[in-house]
């Protein structure tokens, strides 16, 4: 923090200011307090004793919340072009009717091994080239050759559903 600073954040300290609530823009989350920032309004020790010289928060001042304001306006952002990714990516993956994986086959249809979640974000990969986390595919219990309905979660907002079908390899 340059001297300067140090020299405003006194001036809000001094008598007319004792007492009442500074609003502090947090720089990260603070647990019990805010998030990111938020304007928050706390008592003047809190803020010039821990969360201003820890960086946790600066004095709010118009200047620092427009920063934040525009800081906030581009996360938003981000974050609706993440969703907008997503939702092209369940339509890609909607357009082909069904996933098809080979697997070796022993008595009654039962499948030797399982599919894994690694085996279907490589069998998405193969057909629609696109880049799946595979912690987000949920799949049901596997056991026998059949059709079966995966789960995949590409956003915290939008999941899509694929069909997949087990046969057995030739």
């Amino acid at each position: 923090m340059r001297s300067l600073d140090y020299l405003f954040i006194a001036d809000c300290f001094k008598g007319e200011n004792m007492g009442k609530r500074l609003s502090v823009v947090l720089n990260q989350d603070v647990i019990k307090l805010g998030k990111l920032g938020d304007l928050v309004e706390v008592a003047p020790g809190y803020a010039r004793n821990y969360l201003i010289p820890q960086g946790f928060g600066l004095l709010a001042t118009p200047g620092v919340l427009k920063e934040f304001a525009v800081k906030k306006e581009k996360e938003r952002q981000r974050l609706l072009a993440l969703k907008e990714e997503a939702l092209n990516q369940k339509a890609s993956m909607d357009s082909i009717k069904k996933f098809i994986v080979g697997k070796q086959v022993g008595e009654g249809n039962a499948i030797f091994g399982t599919v894994t979640s690694q085996d279907i974000v490589d069998l998405i990969k193969s057909k629609t080239n696109l880049e799946i986390d595979r912690r987000g595919v949920t799949l049901p219990e596997i056991s026998e050759t059949g059709s079966y309905k995966v789960q995949i979660k590409l956003h915290p907002e939008v999941s899509a559903e694929i069909e997949l079908e087990v046969s057995a390899l030739k």
